[in-house]
């Protein structure tokens, strides 16, 4: 039995790379929920940080999805 190294290093960088990713954009929706909390604590507007939030959370969504075609694929 043979390993391909040079496949499975792709297939480690692609997944830790991923990884960071979705776990930096999770965190920027939840960061942007907060700040809507304060914004209306403080009389604020808080149209940006919650269009922000639900972006970062659909992008979330479609990359795990995308994950998912190319599994079932």
């Amino acid at each position: 039995m043979k390993i391909d190294w040079a496949a499975l290093g792709s297939v480690f960088g692609v997944s830790l790379v991923v990884t960071v990713a979705l776990v930096a954009l999770f965190t920027l929706g939840i960061t942007g929920l907060s700040r809507r909390e304060r914004a209306t604590a403080e009389g604020r507007s808080t149209a940006l940080a919650v269009t922000g939030a639900y972006a970062c959370f659909a992008a979330c969504a479609a990359a795990v999805g995308y994950g998912i075609y190319l599994i079932m694929a």
